[in-house]
């Protein structure tokens, strides 16, 4: 990793600076423990100064006009060349960062590269909408332009790929932007910064600041110059954004996380199904150690087939490989901190004190390797109910809960009964059960026979507490677009409501007539 380039980790208007905070903060490894490289923070002063770099920025025209569609979708398959030739690069630094293994950090890589080259190409499409008046001599249109200045705030658990889900839709509308990754990892976001800067974002349309949410992500939602502040992450900062916003009526996009359902019908778990089924399972809630808002935490099972699914998750649960994301043979990193590991243990404590069943799991790996990172063994909790707090709340972590159910009715309550509605899985192989079950399911993206791939071109987002807005496909780039109308009449007559004289027959008579005439087809 080349330190050099973290030396200088803000990004106000084209130039790269050191924080004026005075305050710096080490970035963690959570494999090992060891400190990686000492950011300097911004201060509110930075926060403000890139605010007003991209308000300049944009309100100047020259990224904004829809005479430079062109040159922003340029820019997106530029910086998506510039991420494929940096790409284990890039991916190497988010391994270290975020302690997920190499494998996954190259295909969060890939999927920037995708997520970028569909907006560059959806946005030369035609975006705007022309409405049937009745009138030849009238054109209706429903244009798309640009929400203005954009704060993209990124969380820790996938900082370089969802902060592109923002960044991408936002430059193909027109939109200026401020990013502000998570203060725990925030590497792969200046790489992606500095990317950006090099596909040729002019100076002021891409701009970074690094700093705790408590300050500079505060200064940045409370700023009046900012139109819009897109973020993921937790629900109590998403409530915090909402009111520092709501004075300023300032647009929100929110995606909070989910605490989400995984249905297995007993037809899933037959001798021809089970070992499929199972590695779903297993994907949906160990994949990044669980460190993922769509993870598939609760295993809701049919009771018929429950000890024998549950049994061969354990089985494998036990034997997935823990280590440092960059060893080859590693199947699952650390999590992200000491401190979150402490949260995820008080959460398995807590469920085995209220009648959980442990039967995997439950606690930081002994082997000496590991013992400096902040490592967790895979935990399955058994004989799980909806009273228990780690079935109601995100631990997002490394731990599966298992409940069960006699029939489709009971399965759907379970799955729906969460204030949550971020995703969904189902396995079954009757199509009909699975359709009711994936129409039935409150949740904003439901996964049949599958859990957890995803499309650029498909919308993301959630039912309840896991927020409000959509991210990627069409939707997506709609967040960052406000609508206007243009009427334009090529030969409008007289209105004839005023100016008509005092005669009041006469009056009405010719506002009367010249109604008659605008409405003539």
């Amino acid at each position: 990793m080349d330190h050099a380039e973290f030396a200088r980790p803000v990004l106000i208007d084209g130039l790269w600076r050191t924080g004026e905070s005075g305050r710096s903060r080490p970035v963690i490894d959570p494999a090992t423990g060891q400190t990686l490289v000492v950011l300097d923070d911004a201060s509110t002063n930075d926060a403000r100064a890139a605010v007003r770099a991209a308000r300049r920025a944009f309100d100047d025209g020259t990224w904004s006009a829809v005479s430079a569609q062109a040159e922003r979708c340029a820019v997106l398959r530029r910086t998506a060349d510039v991420l494929l030739r940096d790409r284990e690069t890039i991916a190497e630094v988010e391994t270290l960062d975020t302690g997920k293994t190499l494998a996954e950090a190259r295909i969060d890589v890939a999927d920037v590269v995708a997520v970028l080259r569909y907006y560059a190409d959806l946005a030369e499409r035609p975006g705007d909408r022309v409405v049937d008046v009745g009138d030849p001599a009238v054109l209706s249109r429903v244009v798309r332009e640009p929400a203005g200045v954009c704060v993209a705030i990124a969380p820790w658990n996938y900082p370089l790929l969802q902060m592109s889900w923002k960044v991408a839709p936002a430059l193909a509308a027109g939109c200026t932007t401020v990013l502000k990754p998570s203060e725990v990892t925030p590497l792969s976001t200046v790489l992606f910064a500095r990317a950006l800067q090099e596909a040729g974002a002019p100076a002021g349309v891409v701009n970074l600041v690094h700093g705790s949410g408590a300050e500079v992500g505060a200064a940045l939602t409370a700023d009046p110059d900012v139109d819009l502040v897109s973020f993921t992450g937790g629900a109590a900062t998403g409530t915090t954004i909402l009111q520092a916003t709501a004075p300023l009526l300032t647009r929100v996009a929110l995606e909070l996380g989910g605490k989400n359902p995984h249905v297995v019908f007993a037809d899933a778990a037959g001798p021809d199904r089970l070992d499929a089924t199972v590695d779903r399972v297993l994907t949906g809630v160990f994949l990044h150690s669980g460190q993922v808002c769509s993870a598939g935490t609760r295993l809701i099972v049919e009771e018929s087939v429950a000890d024998r699914v549950v049994d061969e998750v354990v089985r494998r649960a036990e034997a997935i490989v823990l280590g440092p994301g960059l060893e080859p043979s590693s199947e699952a990193g650390p999590l992200v901190s000491t401190a979150h590991r402490e949260a995820v243990q008080r959460y398995v404590d807590g469920a085995i004190a209220e009648g959980a069943v442990l039967r995997c799991g439950g606690e930081a790996p002994t082997d000496p390797r590991l013992v400096a990172g902040s490592f967790y063994r895979p935990t399955v909790l058994d004989r799980c109910d909806r009273e228990m707090t780690v079935v109601r709340e995100e631990t997002f972590g490394p731990v599966l809960t298992v409940e069960r159910f006699v029939d489709e009715a009971e399965a759907l309550r379970l799955a729906n009964d969460t204030r949550y509605g971020l995703a969904a899985g189902v396995a079954a192989a009757d199509p009909s059960r699975a359709e009711r079950m994936a129409r039935g399911l409150r949740h904003g993206t439901v996964w049949v026979n599958d859990f957890g791939p995803y499309t650029p071109a498909a919308e993301w987002g959630g039912f309840g507490r896991s927020g409000h807005g959509r991210e990627l496909g069409p939707s997506g780039l709609h967040e960052y677009q406000q609508l206007k109308h243009v009427w334009t009449h090529s030969a409008a007559p007289p209105a004839g409501w005023f100016g008509r004289g005092s005669d009041e027959q006469g009056s009405e008579v010719g506002l009367e007539k010249s109604l008659d005439e605008q409405n003539k087809p």
